[in-house]
């Protein structure tokens, strides 16, 4: 018997009698095929029984897509909602029109068309027919969150070595920096497989919020989604977004293709904040000067003997001193302007509270070894092994009533923690120009270089012979027992006020942003670590690497 109206149209291969443009029933096998529309593009769906849930699923099956009933409606022609008591009264209706599947909340599918040797599913049709789930708008976090899990569950339970990166995180809550890159290596394989070697943007998002979805602990705590170091869709970077990159050259030079592809981005491309950036400040003057008025108080410092008296000019000059530091033409002159940052220690410490303020200026004393400094030791053990970072490890890692017998050789437990921390978070390779790829070890020299007490500090600073970014000197008998540290700043030396090796480095760290100096690149992914999740300062703004976050995630779950 046929129902409804308009064209008439044959099937060679089931013989079933099809009548355009909404449904028809066939007469041998008693099911009905259905004319579907989602997004712009159609196909016949055949349903045993006309009722509304019973048609979602075969539509779903048939697309190869996970079946979901809730959070979507079927809507006729006229753009009418099909309920479930009314849904087999209308399909039996010529003037319903063509059905349309719409998501109620916002849902991209991220799911390729299912392959040849798939089995149709339980009212499904094998036509050669496709139905193409188009891009509807994104849907509900938790919804999104829950089908991306599944579907980086599913590619681990029947990849080669998934089921062992789902043990280890079970077992230890975070993945070790080989696994990590095993499972990356998986999961772009699939994406690549799937969707070619240039994936949808939206692909690549839904198998990095997988990834953070299924393994918790993996998630960056202080990045918008938390998945930014898997896929940053902004940026198009991340572990992610750089194997696949790695395939697309990889598949290039198989084809012998003579277009190569674009080299990856350099994390030393600057993001928004940092210690050049320009910022309203915390201090708020009781008395502000005029610009005659700083250069009397300018004047009047490089002559006055009273720190009490010049402590109270150099804050009453702060905003003249930051106007001439963010200036270019100027800044190269500020410590011969304000030459007693080099003679009376603490206005380092000074300038950075009037900028941030104390709370911020507390952070990395209050936090580093009570948060940060066991971690990393713990972190850093899982690295392959070299006789530097053993080195460091037992100078970290010693307890501090224990005397040890090389300990003329390295620093001290909490200067080897923070030397860890570049092991951890090593440099990025600086492109193919000169010096490219720097290990650790060697960044290390561009952070701190020791000199035995008796050193003449002004023939250091002769030897100088290139500007470079801050750096400590530490001075003492040995490295472990330096009493005396300096910052090094465009051939000056900068006395600290702390003695301690964890004191100066903070006043390093404030120094590039009392004085305005981007960070050295062999240390810029450290530091960028250690502003924003130690000190906390442009989170979400600053660019960092996919590892600063991976490593902060390890870190503070």
């Amino acid at each position: 018997m046929l129902l409804g109206s308009a064209h008439l149209l044959f099937s060679n291969q089931s013989q079933t009698v099809v009548w355009a443009p909404f449904f028809s029933r066939s007469n041998d096998c008693g099911t009905m095929l259905i004319k579907t529309r989602l997004g712009d593009a159609q196909k016949f769906v055949r349903l045993i029984e006309p009722n509304l849930k019973e048609f979602l699923i075969a539509a779903f099956a048939k697309f190869g897509v996970p079946a979901v009933t809730e959070g979507v409606k079927v809507v006729d022609s006229s753009g009418t909602e099909l309920d479930e008591d009314v849904f087999e009264d209308v399909v039996k209706d010529p003037s319903a029109g063509v059905l349309t599947i719409k998501y109620e909340t916002e849902f991209v599918s991220m799911v390729g068309s299912p392959e040849p040797s798939e089995p149709p599913s339980r009212g499904s049709s094998d036509s050669q027919d496709t139905l193409i789930l188009s891009e509807s708008p994104p849907a509900k976090q938790q919804r999104l969150d829950t089908e991306a899990k599944h579907l980086v569950e599913t590619i681990l339970n029947n990849k080669p070595g998934g089921e062992r990166i789902m043990k280890e995180y079970n077992r230890s809550k975070c993945l070790t920096d080989e696994t990590r890159r095993k499972m990356v290596n998986i999961l772009a394989a699939h994406i690549t497989e799937k969707n070619g070697t240039s994936p949808p943007r939206e692909v690549k998002e839904m198998y990095a919020r997988g990834i953070v979805s299924l393994f918790p602990y993996l998630r960056d705590p202080f990045s918008r989604t938390g998945y930014e170091h898997y896929y940053d869709g902004a940026s198009g970077t991340g572990y992610l977004a750089w194997r696949i990159k790695t395939i697309q050259r990889s598949t290039a030079r198989d084809r012998r293709s003579s277009y190569g592809a674009s080299p990856e981005e350099t994390s030393g491309e600057r993001g928004l904040g940092g210690p050049a950036a320009r910022r309203e400040s915390q201090f708020v003057p009781e008395t502000v000067l005029s610009e005659d008025e700083c250069k009397e108080a300018i004047a009047l410092m490089k002559h006055l003997a009273d720190e009490d008296i010049i402590k109270k000019k150099m804050k009453l000059t702060f905003d003249f001193r930051r106007n001439m530091i963010l200036d270019p033409e100027q800044s190269s002159d500020v410590l011969s302007v304000f030459p007693r940052f080099k003679d009376i220690k603490g206005f380092v410490e000074q300038d950075f509270v009037l900028m941030f303020g104390e709370d911020v200026s507390g952070k990395f004393l209050e936090k580093w070894t009570t948060t940060f400094k066991r971690k990393i030791i713990q972190q850093c053990r899982k690295l392959p092994s070299t006789s530097e970072l053993e080195d460091l490890l037992q100078a970290a890692d010693t307890p501090e009533d224990v005397t040890e017998v090389d300990d003329d050789i390295g620093w001290d437990s909490d200067l080897s923690s923070i030397l860890l921390l570049l092991h951890l978070i090593p440099p990025s390779a600086l492109g193919r120009k000169r010096p490219g790829k720097v290990s650790a070890s060697q960044a290390e020299k561009h952070l701190v270089v020791f000199k035995k007490t008796g050193t003449n500090i002004e023939e250091h600073l002769d030897a100088i012979t290139t500007s470079t970014q801050p750096y400590l000197l530490a001075v003492g008998r040995r490295k472990k027992v330096a009493h005396q540290f300096f910052i090094i700043l465009d051939k000056n030396a900068i006395a600290c006020r702390s003695t301690s090796s964890l004191g100066a480095f903070d006043e390093l760290f404030k120094a590039h942003y009392v004085f305005a100096t981007t960070y050295n690149p062999m240390l810029c992914n450290m530091f960028t670590f250690i502003q924003t999740t130690v000190y906390n300062i442009d989170v979400g703004t600053v660019k960092e690497t996919p590892r600063v976050a991976e490593i902060r995630a390890r870190l503070l779950h």
